[in-house]
């Protein structure tokens, strides 16, 4: 399985941006898909996750700026940024699980199995 991601780019504080991240491998009601991110000299961090089946989460941080949605035929998931500011900047990876994760383990790294390269979100202030 590959994910390839794309959407990145500089953008103006209070702008937005639309990241997609698209699966090459075959996906079924199990399947999971999610955003992280990591600043210069931070740790990765949870951003949002969306499974097939049902049920996401997204992350305190950004609720109420970001959507995460999916397009199962295209085994797609979209990360939509609102009113973006400049602590948002930052790599943005997707990731991918055919485990049937339980909504309590969507936040963790290690609940994913496949990562994309990143794409970079730059917000000027």
């Amino acid at each position: 399985v590959q994910l390839q991601a794309s959407g990145g780019g500089l953008v103006q504080a209070g702008g937005s941006l639309r990241l997609s991240c698209a699966s090459s491998g075959r996906t079924s009601g199990s399947w999971t898909m999610a955003w992280f991110r990591q600043a210069p000299g931070n740790e990765r961090e949870f951003v949002a996750a969306i499974r097939w089946r049902g049920g996401s989460a997204t992350a305190d941080s950004v609720k109420g700026r970001f959507t995460i949605s999916a397009d199962k035929a295209k085994s797609t998931v979209f990360l939509q940024m609102n009113s973006l500011q400049p602590e948002d900047t930052a790599v943005y990876f997707c990731a991918a699980s055919s485990r049937g994760l339980i909504l309590s383990s969507l936040s963790l790294q290690g609940s994913y199995d496949f990562w994309g390269q990143g794409t970079l979100v730059t917000v000027s202030s």
